[in-house]
C-alpha cells in the first residue's frame, strides 16, 4: 500500500474545558475520495483546518508528503482585501499553475472575474472560492460544505467536475446525494475520535447504526455488572480488606466507564408548535404574473395547494423561487392574476439568510424575543434553557452572543425559533443548509408528521425525495411546472436534470486568455506539431505514473530506502503536473482548431 499523501495521527485539541478532538486520525492517499462525517460541533471543520495546516493541534502529528499540493475550501470563504474576483482567484495560484484553467472555471461558474467581492451574494462568493480551490488541480482537495449556497445546476456541475479530477478528496457535506456520488470511504468523527469505513457514504448510516447498537449492548452489560457489584457492596463486604479495596476500586472504574459511555451528544428533539387546523384549501393561484421591468419572474402560473401537501420548489439561483413563495403566501401582490388564501392560516417561516440574527444578541434573547425566560411551544410554556437543550445547546450558551456560533449552530437556532411559532403552514427556505445528517433525519420526520402544509425551497435532492409530495421546477422566463412526487420522480417525468442549463452565462468582458488565441488566423507550425505529439506524450506520462505508483505501492520501500521513496514521490508529483499541463495544452489547441475549422 502506498504511503499516504497526508496523515494526521493522535490529534488532540481542547477548547476551554471541552476536548473537541481526542486522538482523531485521518489518512488521505492519492486519488482517495473520503466523506468526513459527524454531528454539528463534533469538530469536522476543525479537523479539516488542521489537515490544511491552518491551525495547530494541542497534540498529535501532521505529515504531508513533500511536494504534495493541498487546497482547502472553507465553509465561509472570505474575499476581503481583493479588488476583484480575478485577483482573489489568482492569489491561489502557485508558480506554474495554469491561469487559463482558472478563467475557464470562473466562466463555467457564471463569473467574469471582474466582479467586486464586496457585492457578491453568498452563492457567488462560494463559486469564486471553488474556482480558486479547483484551478491548480491539487493532489488533495479539502472541501467544507462545498454545496452550501449553490443552486442545483451548480451542484450537478460541481459533481461532474470533481469526478473528473485525479485529486484526492475529503468532503464535509450535509448533501447525502453529493456524498453518495463522490465518496469511496467514510471517516466518522464521534466524541473526539475517528473511525473509518472502506465504503462510500451509501453504506455509512447502516454501519454507524450497527456500531451504536453494539455500544448499547456493551452499555447494558456494564450496567448489569455495576448492579451486581453494588449488590456485593451492600451485602457482601467482609473482613478480607485487601480484596474488598480492590473490588471497590474496580466498581469505581466501572462507574467511570459508564459515565464516559454516556458522554454522547444528545438527540435533537424537533416538534413544530401547531396552530388550529387550516381549511382544506390552503392556496389557490390563478394565472399569476410578476415582473421587474422587462424581466418576467413568474408568468401565467396556476396551482392549488391543499392541507398536508408538501411542495418543493427547485431551480437555478435568481429564477424567482423566493418571489414565488412570497406570492403564494400573500407577502407580495401579483401584477396580474389572483392568489386566494384559505381560511385560518397561521404561517411560520425559516429564512435561508442568517442576517435576521443580531450577532450581539444572546441565544436566549433570540428565542424569547428579548422578553423573559420562557417560550411558548405547542401551547405549553417552557423555560428557554429547557427548549435550547432540545436543539443540543448547553445551558451556559444561553447568554452567549450569536457571533460565537458555528454555521450549524446558527441553523439549529433558526430552526428552533421557527418551530416555536404556532403554525399550520411551514415555509422553509433552504432549511438544510449547515444541518448535520442526524438533525436532517429528524427534520424529515417532523415534516412527515406535521399536520399542516409545507412549502420548501431546497437544492438538497435527497431531502426533496424524502419529504416532497410534488415539485415545482423553474423552467426559465418565469415559467414554473409542477411534477408529482420528489426530485427523482421529477427527473423521470421531465427527462433531464439541470446540468445542461447550468449557471448564468459569463459576461462578454470575461478576461479569458483562450479568446485571444481563438482569434488567431491559423494554427502555427508549432501548434500543429503539438497537436500531433501531445497524445503520445500524454500516453507516455500515464505509463510513467502507473510505474511510479506501482513502485510506491510496495509497503517496504520506505523502510528499505527512504531516499528512493522520496525521489519516486517527487517524480510522481512532477509527472502528474506534466500530464495536467499537457492535457490542458492539447484541449486548448483542439478548441482552437475546431473554431478555425468553423470559420
Amino acid at each position: 500500500m502506498a504511503a499516504p499523501l497526508l496523515l494526521l495521527q493522535d490529534v488532540r485539541l481542547t477548547y476551554g474545558t471541552t476536548a473537541l478532538l481526542d486522538g482523531a486520525e485521518l489518512s488521505v492517499g492519492a486519488g482517495e475520495r473520503l466523506a468526513l462525517v459527524g454531528r454539528n460541533g463534533s469538530g469536522k471543520s476543525t479537523l479539516l483546518r488542521i489537515a490544511a495546516g491552518l491551525i495547530e493541534a494541542d497534540g498529535g502529528t501532521r505529515f504531508a508528503q513533500p511536494g504534495a499540493t493541498i487546497r482547502y475550501l472553507p465553509q465561509e470563504p472570505s474575499l476581503a482585501g481583493f479588488a476583484t474576483v480575478r485577483d482573489y482567484v489568482e492569489a491561489g495560484l502557485a508558480p506554474g499553475d495554469d491561469a487559463a484553467r482558472a478563467f475557464a472555471l470562473l466562466g463555467k461558474l457564471g463569473l467574469s472575474g471582474e466582479e467586486n467581492p464586496a457585492h457578491l451574494s453568498g452563492g457567488e462568493g462560494r463559486r469564486a472560492a471553488l474556482a480558486r480551490a479547483l484551478a491548480p488541480r491539487p493532489d488533495i482537495l479539502l472541501l467544507d460544505e462545498p454545496t452550501n449556497h449553490l443552486d442545483l445546476p451548480a451542484i450537478e456541475w460541481l459533481e461532474a467536475e470533481l469526478k473528473s479530477l485525479r485529486s484526492a478528496l475529503v468532503l464535509i457535506s450535509h448533501d447525502r446525494r453529493f456524498l453518495q456520488t463522490l465518496s469511496r470511504a467514510c471517516v466518522w468523527l464521534d466524541r473526539g475520535q475517528t473511525r473509518r469505513l472502506e465504503q462510500g457514504f451509501a453504506a455509512f448510516e447502516s454501519w454507524r447504526d450497527t456500531l451504536l447498537e453494539e455500544e448499547e449492548r456493551e452499555r447494558h452489560k456494564l450496567d448489569r455488572k455495576i448492579a451486581a457489584e453494588e449488590h456485593w457492596v451492600r451485602y457482601g463486604v467482609t473482613a478480607r480488606r485487601k480484596r474488598n479495596v480492590r473490588r471497590m476500586a474496580e466498581l469505581a472504574e466501572l462507574r467511570t466507564a459508564r459515565r464516559e459511555a454516556l458522554k454522547q451528544v444528545g438527540q435533537v428533539k424537533l416538534d413544530a408548535a401547531e396552530a388550529s387546523a387550516s381549511g382544506t384549501l390552503v392556496v389557490e393561484a390563478r394565472q399569476i404574473c410578476k415582473a421587474y421591468g422587462d424581466v418576467k419572474i413568474v408568468d401565467d402560473f396556476s396551482i392549488r395547494i391543499l392541507r398536508r401537501d408538501r411542495v418543493g420548489i427547485v431551480g437555478p439561483n435568481g429564477a424567482g423561487k423566493t418571489t414565488l413563495i412570497k406570492l403564494l403566501t400573500g407577502l407580495l401582490p401579483p401584477d396580474a392574476g389572483e392568489v386566494k388564501l384559505g381560511a385560518n392560516l397561521a404561517m411560520a417561516a425559516l429564512d435561508q439568510t442568517r442576517d435576521v440574527l443580531d450577532p450581539e444578541a444572546t441565544l436566549a434573547d433570540v428565542l424569547t424575543g428579548g422578553h423573559g425566560q420562557t417560550v411558548q411551544v405547542g401551547g405549553q410554556t417552557r423555560h428557554v434553557v429547557s427548549y435550547m437543550k432540545d436543539f443540543l445547546f448547553q445551558p451556559e450558551q444561553a447568554r452567549q452572543p450569536m457571533r460565537v456560533l458555528s454555521g450549524g449552530e446558527r441553523a439549529r437556532l433558526l430552526l428552533a425559533k421557527a418551530l416555536a411559532t404556532p403554525s399550520n403552514v411551514l415555509v422553509l427556505d433552504e432549511p438544510t443548509n449547515d444541518l448535520d445528517l442526524e438533525t436532517l433525519d429528524l427534520l424529515e420526520e417532523m415534516i412527515a408528521a406535521y399536520p399542516g402544509t409545507v412549502l420548501v425551497v431546497s437544492h438538497d435532492r435527497d431531502f426533496l425525495d424524502r419529504v416532497a409530495t410534488s415539485v415545482l421546477v423553474a423552467e426559465g422566463e418565469g415559467r414554473f411546472t409542477e411534477y408529482a412526487g420528489g426530485y427523482s420522480d421529477m427527473l423521470a417525468q421531465r427527462g433531464r436534470g439541470f446540468a445542461a442549463e447550468a449557471t448564468p452565462k459569463p459576461k462578454a468582458d470575461k478576461p479569458a486568455p483562450l479568446k485571444s488565441k481563438a482569434a488567431a488566423a491559423k494554427l502555427s507550425f508549432k501548434d500543429k506539431h503539438a497537436l500531433e505529439t501531445l497524445p503520445k506524450e500524454m500516453a507516455a506520462l500515464e505509463t510513467e505514473i502507473a510505474g511510479l505508483q506501482g513502485a510506491l505501492a510496495d509497503p517496504a520501500l520506505y523502510a528499505r530506502d527512504a531516499k528512493a521513496f522520496a525521489a519516486k514521490s517527487a517524480a510522481l508529483t512532477a509527472a502528474h503536473e506534466k500530464l495536467a499541463a499537457a492535457e490542458e495544452r492539447w484541449l486548448e489547441l483542439e478548441i482552437l482548431r475546431e473554431e478555425l475549422a468553423r470559420k
